[in-house]
């Protein structure tokens, strides 16, 4: 009966450090997973213009993070999942050029790098409707076009009313 009971006892202790182990290799608190923090980092698209949007992942990030570059867009956060995702959207008086954004984890110091290029902004003339006119160009363009139908539309009357030859 000793034996029996040595024998549960040792096995009960031996169940709770197997048990146990899980736990002592998960993440200290403040490093991330794996201790590693943000990881492959990508920009889509690489080039942007003044005032579009760019979206950024990494991994690494479980439990979320931030995403900055002072002068060129505001922080974002990064979404909590294998693979984070926020999305960023370029000041308009972000200076054109090469410029890096950072990346860091909720859960870890680390921080990841990645570069993207601003493009010069190029936008639309919307909103504003029939504001503008038609430029010097297009207006002797439509001139001439007019001129040339009504001088067409001229001779086109002309041919009809002569009178044919031998008929009175």
């Amino acid at each position: 009966m000793r034996a029996f009971r040595a024998l549960t006892v040792t096995a009960a202790a031996f169940a709770a450090v197997g048990l146990s182990a899980p736990f002592a290799a998960a993440d200290p608190p403040g490093t991330g997973i794996g201790g590693q923090g943000p990881s492959n980092v990508s920009v889509n698209p690489f080039s942007v213009h003044q005032g579009s949007t760019m979206q950024v992942s990494a991994t690494g990030c479980g439990h979320g993070g931030t995403v900055s570059s002072p002068g060129n867009f505001s922080p974002a956060n990064l979404s909590a999942g294998t693979v984070g995702f926020a999305n960023v959207r370029i000041f308009n008086h972000a200076s054109p050029g090469t410029h890096t954004l950072q990346v860091k984890c909720n859960d870890s110091n680390l921080i990841a790098t990645h570069r993207f290029q601003v493009l010069l902004g190029r936008g639309a003339q919307g909103g504003l409707g029939g504001s503008f006119g038609p430029s010097t160009a297009e207006t002797a363009i439509g001139a001439g076009l007019v001129g040339t139908a009504a001088l067409g539309a001229g001779i086109h009357l002309m041919r009809r009313r002569r009178p044919l030859r031998g008929r009175a």
